[in-house]
């Protein structure tokens, strides 16, 4: 996903949260007590989206910023061929997760190690573990 239209995307987000919370207000202020409870629950709901929102982006930021760095000292994996649909081929997937997980066995407080086994666990459709991965390349960027 581009950059530009993940700001976006958080853009419309912001707007949508803070309408809730203009519209929980407004409930809140109605003094009916069905009003007050939708309004208190907006307020919680409108919060964990902009929890959420601040953290994905956040994590987007440190995670552009790592892949820049690798990038710019030339440790970025080998592309992959691509299937028709855009994606790695998962079978070359397949084929190059366990170096870049051997490179992890071998460097385990190498960043770049971590964000290269992340980008090979992305390759692979793994995403959960893709972004575990990525955590653990910011946490030991930062040291």
């Amino acid at each position: 996903m581009s950059r530009a239209f993940a700001w976006v995307m958080g853009a419309v987000l912001a707007l949508y949260i803070g309408l809730a919370g203009s519209w929980a207000v407004q409930l809140m202020g109605s003094g009916e007590p069905l009003g007050i409870g939708l309004g208190i629950a907006l307020v919680v709901l409108a919060g964990i989206g902009a929890w959420a929102l601040v953290t994905e982006l956040v994590f987007g930021v440190q995670l552009d910023r790592l892949v820049r760095r690798l990038d710019a000292a030339g440790g970025m994996p080998t592309p992959l061929p691509k299937a028709p649909s855009g994606r790695a081929d998962k079978d070359a997937a397949d084929e190059a997760f366990p170096v870049a997980k051997a490179d992890v066995e071998a460097h385990p407080e190498s960043w770049e190690s971590w964000l290269r086994l992340s980008m090979a666990y992305d390759a692979a459709r793994d995403r959960r573990r893709a972004r575990k991965a990525a955590r653990e390349a910011i946490r030991l960027s930062r040291a």
